[in-house]
C-alpha cells in the first residue's frame, strides 16, 4: 500500500518533476506534488510524495530528512490526515446586518 510523506523546507523554485526524481532515489514514487498558493501561484515551500510501500517511505525519510536540497534542509515525515479547520469569523455578511 502506498505511503504519503510530507516534505517541508523545499526551495520555492522546486517543481513536481524535480521532487519526484529526487525521491526516486529511495524507491518507486507514485506521485509528487508541490503545494501552491492560490492567490500568487507560487510554491508554499512544501509538498507531498507518495511512495509505493512502507519500506520505501521509511527509506526516503532516512535518506532525506534533515538533508540539504537546493540549499535548504528538508523535513520529511509521514503525512498526517488533514484536520478540519474552525470556521472563520466575520467573513459572511450575506445573512443580513449584525447588531452590536
Amino acid at each position: 500500500m502506498a505511503k504519503k510523506l510530507y516534505v517541508g523546507g523545499l526551495p520555492y523554485s522546486t517543481t513536481d518533476t524535480e521532487l519526484k526524481s529526487h525521491f526516486a532515489q529511495a524507491g518507486s514514487v507514485e506521485s509528487a506534488t508541490i503545494i501552491m498558493d492560490k492567490m500568487s501561484g507560487r510554491s508554499k515551500g512544501f509538498g507531498f510524495v507518495e511512495m509505493s510501500n512502507d519500506e520505501e517511505a521509511q527509506n526516503a525519510i532516512s535518506m532525506f530528512n534533515g538533508k540539504d536540497f537546493g540549499g535548504r534542509n528538508l523535513t520529511v515525515n509521514e503525512a498526517r490526515p488533514m484536520e478540519a479547520r474552525a470556521p472563520r469569523e466575520g467573513g459572511n455578511f450575506s445573512r443580513g446586518r449584525r447588531e452590536f
